[in-house]
């Protein structure tokens, strides 16, 4: 179809403005992760690293979406176990025994980040651990490779989740690539604000990790077929920020009226 044909339609620009809604919104999934693998890497690998993640990001996206036949096909039944699982009050199923090659991305993507959000919470809460674990932490976070390794990674589960919904909501290929490229376009001018935020705001990171657990915990769930509302993981993200940016503005009124009170007497 012919671009100025296409674009002279609303519907197609009432479907590329939800659809860059759509792709920024499951960008901040991504941006997080790779602000907070950036945040553990030396001063001058940081920045570098978070757009090399992001260029990357883009590159997948466009690329699967030039595959697009290959893609939608991700959808089909590899295998079915074969078993009869729990049905819920209208006898429908409650998770599925058969997987596509999209059910096992996204388990093995979920299976990821749990494993990571939890060891990274764990290096939070233990502030002194042993030197053999140091070493062994200071030799992986040091090493940008091995940060653009997991990026790597985690951008082809998200990417593929980007694309399928993508998929979804039009059937314009031209719509989703301008979205893709507004959206990830979006994610670099905020990935470097994040990051500082992120990395000024300790408290921030552990709700940062809490919410890539739920993230992935959420993955794997519709990798068994158990659809979870979007609506509700963001809602429930942006109640917990919000009670943080509660929490950050109760602390910086103490440290200022602290510091504006006088000396006690002796």
């Amino acid at each position: 179809m012919d671009l100025m044909a296409l674009f002279s339609d609303p519907a197609v620009w009432a479907a590329l403005v939800t659809l860059i809604v759509m792709e920024v919104v499951l960008g901040i999934d991504n941006l997080v992760f790779i602000s907070i693998l950036s945040n553990k890497l030396p001063e001058q690998d940081r920045q570098k690293t978070r757009r090399l993640g992001i260029g990357l990001a883009l590159i997948m996206r466009l690329g699967l979406l030039l595959t697009i036949g290959w893609i939608i096909g991700l959808k089909a039944e590899v295998f079915n176990l074969g078993l009869v699982g729990p049905v819920g009050e209208h006898g429908e199923p409650m998770f599925e025994t058969s997987f596509s090659w999209k059910d096992m991305i996204l388990i093995a993507g979920g299976l990821f980040l749990v494993w990571k959000a939890t060891k990274e919470i764990h290096h939070t809460v233990d502030p002194a651990p042993t030197h053999d674990v140091m070493d062994a932490k200071n030799a992986t976070i040091n090493n940008a490779g091995a940060a653009i390794v997991q990026i790597i990674l985690l951008d082809l589960v998200f990417s593929v989740d980007s694309i399928l919904t993508a998929v979804g909501m039009t059937e314009h290929v031209p719509v989703m690539m301008i979205a893709v490229v507004v959206a990830v376009m979006v994610m670099l001018l905020a990935s470097d604000p994040l990051a500082h935020f992120i990395e000024k705001n300790p408290t921030v990171v552990m709700l940062a990790l809490g919410f890539l657990l739920m993230i992935g915990t959420v993955l794997i769930a519709e990798g068994f077929g158990v659809h979870v509302p979007k609506g509700y993981i963001y809602a429930a993200m942006a109640f917990s920020a919000m009670v943080e940016g509660l929490n950050m503005l109760s602390r910086n009124a103490h440290k200022k009226k602290a510091a504006q009170s006088p000396d006690p007497q002796i």
